[in-house]
């Protein structure tokens, strides 16, 4: 099913050319759902209606279609092109009013799932209604907005001749028209992301979707698949780039025999590594299906990654294989493997023989050259990846230590017994992945082992369990760390937030068996609370009985709230205005008898937020703490750790 990005908002916000900037760059389907009530409207006017019983009748005869494609949008109706006759000011003023009925939205609206059902990658959607009602499942919802004025203004470059107050005022009756209507109202959806595009610029408003969408992992990962003849060190290849073992290794030939794909990052991208079984040019036996498989990698791969053995050299099964790759027309890496010293290297120069350009040198054995092959293969990836993409269910980690009762509140949040609870600590040992509707959105629960102190993980099956927890988390955008609200927080506990806030993930705490807690407990839990957590005293905090179910609805605004901070970027020109009167106030302290000097900031990504302060030289770090303070006192920031980092620059 292909991912769908629903953007809703306000006339004269930017949604159209937003939306068709992120189509175009993710190279899937857009709909302008405004079009279709337009091309309505147009028919409407042409032939004097205004019932809506006759509008319908008449769309039936004269159906409505739409081009999804970005680069060129159109609509036609019947077998006339309107898409430029619909953006006239006549159409303009009717087609709020008009599109208010309830049969012609509904009419329309089969349209547009129709639209969508067809759209094989992805299709970007925008309109007033997209997250709520046509596509209230979508990945990701983006409202999009601006102040009136701004709006206005936008409006009058694209209309000559006409005031921005009459242009304001006509706004500001759509706005009301759409958003007062009783069937499918202008709203903003419950896990529907605001954007202010009032100080942002065209690209700045498309650069903010794009780096949404790719936060979200909803674009697809690129693919390189490792290829070779058997037994060239493929597998233990993919280990090395991993890091750790996965990939099944052995000295006999053929042990992989499928397609496995494992996620990877470097330096900042991430990418699937396929690995996959020996390609041979005359198989027989189980070697035809493996060599079958391979060449499926080949057709799905976005980069590959041809891997020699160098001590055996190139034979005259790679020359084939090589041919084969060359009718792909796709990036491709040659990896000359068993590279361990200087002899080995000079005997590999004979791979340039292949005319696939330069080989790298590496040994998967010893990871002798890996860091520089990753680095050219990361150079080629394609912005956009062939690899499935996320379902844009929002992940969240139900981390603590044993027995604080994750799995009952897993459970209490589902409604039904989905995890193991036992009074026996450390019941659950393996991540438990659940998709839990709560407070109208659904995400994707992790319920995970608890993390016990290292001198308690006596056995493999406790360290394991404690790594397996880590990739959870790391895999996850906000971590509900739950603690036991009847017993003294403790150091493990104090740990595992600082692990969480170390990953940058977003933060919530649960105080759970809260029914356990006394007046008594609850004066000498707030003094815990400040004296422990003053760290984190941006993270909200949720106290409720999972076994009960007490509360447990504070849990779903919370986790809203804090991947909001999470996602949140400021303008550029904002941050700078708010840092230059920060300044003035207080400026840095001096250092060295010199006093440096703030040049300018910048939000350098989200996810979590992270800021990058431009000085003449050193900041101390209390100072930067203070610019923290004042950065959350001034643009919010619950739920989410912040990254202040100073890059200095020389006086000229």
């Amino acid at each position: 099913m292909a991912i769908v990005v629903a953007i809703d908002g306000p006339s004269g916000a930017g949604k159209s050319s937003a939306a068709r900037a992120l189509a175009t760059r993710a190279n899937w389907d857009y709909l302008d759902t405004g079009a279709l009530y337009r091309g309505m409207t147009w028919l409407a006017l042409r032939g004097g209606l205004s019932d809506p019983a006759q509008i319908l009748a008449l769309l039936k005869k004269d159906p409505l279609k739409f081009i999804p494609n970005p680069a060129n949008p159109r609509l036609t109706c019947g077998e006339r092109d309107i898409t430029d006759e619909i953006r006239g000011p006549e159409i303009t003023a009717k087609v709020s009013s008009l599109s208010a009925d309830a049969t012609i939205r509904e009419h329309l609206l089969d349209l547009q799932l129709k639209i969508i059902g067809k759209s094989i990658h992805g299709i970007v959607v925008e309109g007033r209604d997209i997250g709520t009602v046509v596509a209230p499942e979508a990945a990701l919802k983006i409202f999009l907005t601006a102040d009136l004025g701004q709006r206005a203004a936008r409006r009058e470059k694209e209309l000559s001749g006409v005031e921005v107050a009459a242009i304001a005022n006509a706004l500001a009756k759509r706005d009301e028209i759409d958003s007062t209507r009783e069937s499918s109202p202008l709203a903003l959806a419950p896990d529907a992301i605001l954007v202010d595009s009032t100080l942002l610029s065209l690209e700045e408003v498309g650069e903010r979707l794009w780096e949404i969408a790719k936060e979200r992992r909803l674009l697809g990962l690129p693919v390189v698949a490792l290829l070779g003849r058997p037994n060239v060190g493929k597998s233990t290849l993919i280990n090395r780039f991993l890091g750790r073992r996965e990939a099944i290794v052995e000295d006999t030939p053929g042990v992989t025999r499928d397609r496995v794909t494992y996620e990877c990052q470097w330096n900042g991208r991430d990418f699937m590594l396929m690995d996959t079984g020996g390609w041979e040019f005359r198989p027989d036996g189980i070697s035809v299906g493996v060599s079958a498989i391979a060449e499926l990698a080949m057709q799905e791969a976005d980069v590959l990654a041809l891997v020699i053995d160098a001590q055996i050299g190139a034979l005259d099964e790679d020359d084939v294989l090589v041919a084969e790759l060359r009718k792909l027309k796709k990036p491709i890496v040659l990896i000359a493997n068993k590279v361990d010293g200087e002899r080995e290297e000079s005997d590999a120069h004979a791979l340039w023989n292949l005319g696939l350009g330069e080989p790298y040198f590496v040994s998967a054995l010893h990871g002798r050259g890996s860091g520089d092959l990753m680095d050219h293969i990361v150079s080629v990836l394609p912005e956009v990846g062939s690899a499935a993409s996320q379902d844009g269910y929002r992940k969240v980690a139900l981390i603590g230590k044993p027995n604080v009762g994750k799995s009952s509140l897993l459970n209490v949040l589902a409604g039904s017994q989905r995890s193991l609870v036992d009074d026996v600590a450390g019941t659950t040992r393996d991540p438990v992945d659940e998709l839990i509707e709560l407070g109208g959105s659904v995400w994707r629960f992790i319920d995970t082992a608890g993390i016990r102190k290292r001198a308690n993980q006596s056995s493999g099956t406790d360290y394991y369990a404690t790594l397996r927890t880590q990739v959870a988390l790391e895999r996850a955008e906000v971590a509900v760390v739950v603690l036991d609200g009847s017993t003294p927080i403790t150091e493990q506990d104090l740990r595992i937030i600082t692990m969480v806030e170390e990953a940058g993930k977003a933060l919530i705490i649960v105080m759970n068996k809260w029914d356990l807690v006394d007046e008594d407990r609850q004066i000498t839990l707030d003094r815990e609370i400040d004296r422990h957590l003053d760290q984190v005293e941006w993270a909200q905090r949720v106290n409720l009985a999972a076994k009960t179910g007490w509360h447990r609805d504070r849990l779903a605004p919370a986790l809203r709230t804090a991947l909001t901070s999470w996602e949140k970027r400021i303008p550029t020109s904002r941050l700078n205005s708010f840092l230059g009167t920060l300044i003035a106030a207080t400026p840095p302290p001096v250092r060295g008898g010199k006093q440096p000097k703030i040049l300018y900031a910048t939000q350098a990504g989200i996810a979590p937020p992270r800021f990058v302060i431009f000085t003449t030289g050193f900041l101390e770090s209390s100072y930067r703490r203070f610019i923290e303070r004042r950065l959350r006192e001034e643009f919010g920031f619950p739920g989410t750790p912040l990254q202040v980092s100073v890059r200095v620059r020389e006086r000229e």
